[in-house]
């Protein structure tokens, strides 16, 4: 029965992976494979040798010598454990994009593109580098690229200049939310799973995540696609749609930087102070919204759209939640194979077969060129399986710079291919970039990067 289960993922892991091909979104093989993993290992709880208790990290003594109902009962809990974890992400991300959509709501991402006064190409990529890693920390990278990539589009025309500067933001937004417990998907997992703390992540990972970015963007900004200037036109300079709209995104943006101090001083799950921040910039859009349409008319659709909505209501109806159910989907998914040890085994494996790489401080010896490998292997497959699996395969204590290191692999590694992260399967359904073109003109800049930050962050790990 194992073997079965193990194929399920298998076959379902490769129609994520192929998404593009087939054309099938990654949600519905995410939750079709979790439903049936559960539904085998329901059905087999008898012939399984042993399980692997989540809330203890480690195996269940005597699982052979129990009964059915036992183990029934205790897959029961199990299941529930992964649910209450799977839902504190959830909970987390769910309150994060609505508050980014209450942002836009009110135009609040128009105040960005005000600050870009320029017409230089390399100012400008040197401009959209920093917005890009500081953004993705606080909004995360995704949102971070859909941002950005918007206002490009109003202030670029030409689009064979326009996907040089989104290529370099896709690397600049993952280097960016690697460092930062609410910047990455994966991070957020870490950090809401007592991997990793805020404090010690920054300190890790701001350096290597930062050197990340910069050494990909000095190398392009001497690269003929940076040079000279972008024909702007001045006129078509936009005011923002709402008068609240500065307001409203520095409003959004320090509540989202709010949470992790929430959790430090409470001690609360994360997603009790996402949900906290949440509602606060709810009351304030609520009353802002009467005054909204005071400097400019919407027209059509929009204007009706508006007008009847509260500001809450439409931005809950715009979140994003195909990632949601994705993400229920693959967690839980991982977690069947978890339940079985099947995760632990690999794990055990893995330390045993793999060359060590100056690894002493690793906890239980796991080898560093298992965690590059894990970041490059992020860039062809999605990093939120990986990460999700490494959690339960190893189990070194909090704060362990093995976490840290796979924060950093899996969130900077993906940049290499396009449809290796989140912010670059955006990027290239937004401006239809061609996987063979980024390829070949920024997977070695990402790969550059991604080196780069790895080698400091050997150096920074010798200071904890």
């Amino acid at each position: 029965m194992e073997t079965v289960i193990i194929l399920v993922f298998v076959i379902g892991y490769l129609a994520i992976t192929l998404e593009h091909n087939i054309k099938i979104d990654k949600l519905i093989p995410a939750l079709v494979m979790m439903a049936i993993s559960w539904a085998l290992i329901s059905l087999g709880i008898d012939s399984f040798p042993e399980w692997f208790d989540s809330a203890n990290h480690g195996l269940v003594a005597g699982y052979d010598t129990l009964g059915h109902d036992t183990r029934m009962h205790l897959m029961e809990e199990t299941l529930l454990h992964h649910l209450g974890k799977t839902a504190e992400i959830l909970v987390f991300l769910l309150g994060a994009m609505t508050i980014v959509e209450i942002i836009d709501y009110f135009d609040g991402f128009s105040t960005i593109k005000n600050f870009i006064k320029t017409k230089k190409k390399s100012k400008i990529l040197w401009i959209f580098a920093f917005l890009a890693f500081i953004l993705s920390a606080i909004i995360d990278n995704l949102t971070a690229t859909i941002v950005l990539i918007s206002i490009l589009q109003k202030i670029i025309s030409d689009r064979s200049v326009r996907i040089w500067f989104a290529g370099l933001i896709i690397i600049a937004a993952n280097a960016g939310g690697a460092w930062s417990p609410i910047g990455d998907v994966t991070t957020t997992m870490l950090w809401i799973g007592k991997k990793v703390t805020t404090g010690h992540l920054v300190g890790y990972l701001l350096l290597p995540s930062l050197i990340c970015m910069l050494v990909p963007t000095f190398i392009a900004s001497f690269l003929p696609a940076f040079k000279g200037d972008l024909a702007i036109d001045d006129a078509k300079e936009e005011k923002p749609k709402s008068r609240f709209s500065a307001t409203m995104l520095y409003l959004g943006l320090g509540a989202i930087v709010f949470v992790p101090i929430f959790k430090t001083v409470t001690h609360l799950p994360p997603y009790v102070g996402m949900m906290l921040a949440l509602g606060v910039v709810a009351i304030f859009a609520e009353i802002y919204s009467s005054s909204k349409f005071s400097l400019t008319e919407f027209d059509g659709e929009e204007s009706d759209a508006h007008a009847h909505h509260s500001p809450v209501h439409h931005s809950l109806s715009k979140i994003e939640l195909p990632s949601i159910l994705f993400f229920l989907g693959i967690l839980m998914a991982v977690a069947a194979l978890e339940s079985l040890g099947i995760l632990f085994g690999f794990a055990s494996t893995l330390k045993e077969g793999m060359p060590m790489m100056g690894t002493e401080l690793h906890g239980e010896g796991v080898s560093d060129l298992v965690i590059i490998l894990l970041g490059i292997g992020s860039a062809v497959i999605d990093n939120v399986p990986l990460v999700a699996a490494s959690l339960g395969m190893f189990s070194e204590p909090i704060d362990n710079e093995l976490w840290h290191f796979i924060a950093y692999s899996a969130g900077t590694g993906g940049s290499m291919l396009i449809i290796g992260s989140a912010a670059g399967v955006v990027a290239m359904g937004m401006e239809k970039i061609d996987f063979f073109w980024y390829l070949k003109k920024i997977a070695w800049l990402a790969l550059i990067g991604f080196l780069a930050g790895t080698v400091v962050f050997f150096w920074t790990r010798t200071l904890f």
